[in-house]
């Protein structure tokens, strides 16, 4: 027998109040057995239910000129307290990943969650790190994006742009190709990308000193040389150091048009050694887009961007590198990019997982295995805290240098312009 309108009503007014609490998926039922009982359709009965659950109201009027309408006290509401979900990466965990994470010289969670596990192995054998087990259980298991959220409000912490001073060489220029990608098998490592880093400082008349930098295209592994000026000589001595330090052979070098690059002495040695000689097309330096970047990320992020002119200066740079690439190559994973795609506007990239230099190197079947058994041997002896302590102090003694110089007067000027050094 269907109910009376009293009836629908009392159904309507009770159920009101227990619709407007309710969530989403409550509602629906609420609305269902509403329709069961009164037979309105799915929208009127939704309506009513709202509209009887409107507060009451007792009374409008105007007090010292301003609208007030008196409602009825609906029933206290008791506020549900939620339940505090205990982290699971607690303070002990924050605490161990900040003192790893600054070892690792603070790279990104994507960067050092695969690494984490060797990290930690290694720092454990160099007694460098005691962490309890279930902490260290937990740190094998984080995310790199939860690595990145625990570390935000530190990063924030720590929160330069260079000129370029590379100047095209004309001498046997059109003797030398520029590199395409069927000239390289970017798959094999040999093949190295370099480039200059000047150390102007702002100022760049007369000499000042310049970091050679080669990285290796398919393992990542980056070598670095300081020079007093960018004189062929010097170059070309500083990538004869650099070749006798790679782990494999050099089989090809990719370099700007610069003049310290584009000569004959280093031609003549390409053709003599049987090596790939290639340059970047001018004015892009996406051409050299491996070495472009650790022009930062190794060589600025590790001396900054002061003046470096004096016989001193290059070579505590130099000692200074030759921790540096221990460092670089055994304790700091980089990413290479898998492929790129457009989609509209957007460009999407996909990179495969974080490894280090000496972990690519050791996967590469074209690398031979008296030679990584010596890295291996080497990697066994290394400690990271140490060689990362190294470098502090040798930074410290660089700034102290840089510092020390006389400041230059009022009187001694470029132009309108007044340079002064600290």
């Amino acid at each position: 027998m269907p109910l009376t309108m009293k009836e629908k009503q009392a159904v309507t007014k009770q159920l009101a109040l227990e619709y407007k609490r309710a969530r989403k998926k409550k509602k629906g039922k609420i609305i269902d057995s509403v329709i069961q009982l009164t037979d309105y359709n799915r929208s009127y009965a939704a309506r009513v239910l709202r509209w009887r659950a409107r507060p009451k109201v007792l009374g409008r009027g105007k007090v010292g000129g301003v609208n007030i309408t008196l409602v009825a006290d609906e029933r206290k509401r008791k506020k549900k307290k939620r339940k505090k979900r205990a982290r699971k990466y607690d303070k002990p965990v924050f605490v161990a990943l900040r003192k790893i994470w600054t070892i690792c010289d603070c790279i990104c969670g994507k960067r050092l969650g695969p690494f984490l596990p060797e990290i930690i192995t290694v720092l454990e054998r160099c007694k460098e790190l005691e962490i309890a087990e279930d902490v260290r259980k937990k740190l094998f298991e984080i995310s790199p994006a939860t690595i990145d959220r625990l570390l935000a409000p530190v990063r924030k912490q720590y929160l330069l742009k260079a000129r370029s001073h590379t100047k095209p060489g004309t001498l046997l220029k059109h003797q030398i190709p520029i590199r395409t990608f069927s000239d390289w098998d970017e798959q094999r490592p040999g093949f190295l990308e370099i480039d200059l880093v000047g150390h102007e400082g702002g100022n760049s008349r007369g000499d000042f000193a310049q970091t050679l930098d080669a990285t290796d295209v398919c393992t990542g592994w980056t070598e670095t040389r300081a020079v007093k000026n960018k004189a062929r000589v010097w170059v070309f001595t500083a990538l004869m150091e650099i070749e006798e330090r790679l782990p494999f052979a050099m089989l090809g070098i990719d370099s700007d048009n610069g003049g310290e690059f584009i000569n004959a002495h280093l031609l003549q040695f390409c053709n003599e050694a049987e090596i790939t000689f290639t340059r970047s097309r001018v004015s892009r330096k996406n051409d050299s887009c491996f070495v472009e970047q650790k022009n930062y990320s190794v060589v600025r992020r590790a001396v900054g961007y002061r003046r470096y002119d004096t016989e001193e200066e290059v070579a505590v740079l130099n000692e200074l590198y030759d921790h540096l690439r221990l460092y670089t190559n055994f304790f700091q994973p980089v990413m290479k990019l898998l492929e790129k795609t457009r989609v509209g506007s957007k460009v999407k990239k996909k990179y495969d997982r974080a490894k280090t230099p000496f972990r690519r190197a050791m996967e590469s079947p074209l690398i031979n295995k008296h030679v990584k058994k010596k890295l291996t041997e080497q990697y066994d002896t290394l400690n990271p805290v140490a060689i990362k302590r190294e470098i502090v102090d040798l930074q410290e003694r660089l700034d102290k240098i840089s510092r020390s110089k006389r400041k230059i007067t009022a009187g001694e000027k470029r132009g309108d312009l007044e340079y002064i050094f600290q």
